[in-house]
């Protein structure tokens, strides 16, 4: 593991795009020119976020031939990525298959090109019926960069406040949330999202694919919210690269000031 410097502010580019359901060759390809472009800003991301299932899309009912044996592809060019560019990549999340199970799994990568972390989404979502064909993880993840713990969540993991509390608890400082989140739960995005954050006083940073794929429209809207719940940056419906700027000193600044994690009764609540 390479030992890392304590860093307190980046800047964060969201790469909200479509998605083609069933051409990984594709998809890669549009994630890459996003990705790119986002590299050529005036102000260049220490960080870049990209959505869930951006390999294969929801194509559930062909997954297991489409999905990336053990993440290999998807890890080796992401990795590559990083190293070449420099730059952190929280690698949205893959359809990825080990053995004979597929997994809906998001890979952290450092500007060294090290892999971080892996989490696999814990909360499958039986309305677009991935407990039909996909496995459930079965572990909370946190990971550190540049000497802060981040969290690791996916989509309609936001619905369910003990994990992003329990990763509160480990502490993390920011919750990342790739997601495919569709239409017509605009205002429940916006509002689990601000929710997260402000209970947990901490960032989150939140990146929703674009696009209509079978009878699903997504909506993009990624955002970054700080820990106090104000929206620091949010995208549109449009396909485009979202960025904003945090600062991690505000974490322990907020947590300060309302102590919610030291008032806790952990004894007296029930799961």
């Amino acid at each position: 593991m390479i030992q890392q410097q304590l860093k307190l502010s980046w800047n964060i580019a969201m790469i909200q795009c479509d998605i083609h359901m069933g051409r990984p060759v594709d998809n890669r390809r549009i994630v890459e020119h996003w990705m790119e472009k986002a590299l050529k800003a005036a102000v260049k991301p220490d960080l870049l976020v990209l959505p869930e299932m951006w390999n294969t899309g929801y194509a559930l009912e062909h997954i297991h031939e489409l999905a990336d044996a053990e993440g290999r592809e998807s890890r080796e060019w992401i990795s590559e990525f990083a190293r070449n560019n420099g730059v952190h990549v929280v690698a949205g999340s893959i359809a990825e298959r080990r053995g004979d199970e597929v997994y809906n799994t998001m890979r952290i990568f450092a500007d060294s090109g090290e892999e971080i972390a892996a989490y696999s989404k814990i909360h499958l979502f039986r309305l677009m019926e991935e407990e039909k064909h996909l496995s459930s993880g079965q572990s909370v993840v946190t990971f550190e960069l540049d000497g802060q713990i981040l969290g690791a969540s996916i989509c309609y993991d936001i619905r369910f406040p003990e994990l992003t509390r329990t990763l509160a608890l480990m502490g993390a400082k920011v919750l990342f949330v790739p997601a495919a989140w569709p239409h017509p739960r605009l205002h429940h995005w916006r509002t689990l999202l601000t929710a997260r954050a402000i209970e947990n006083q901490m960032y989150v940073v939140a990146c929703n694919r674009t696009g209509i794929s079978g009878k699903d429209e997504f909506f993009g809207h990624s955002m970054i919210i700080d820990p106090w719940g104000e929206v620091l940056a949010e995208g549109g419906e449009e396909e485009g690269i979202v960025t904003g700027r945090i600062d991690l000193s505000l974490v322990d600044d907020v947590r300060s000031r309302i102590p919610v994690f030291e008032d806790r009764r952990a004894n007296l609540y029930q799961i």
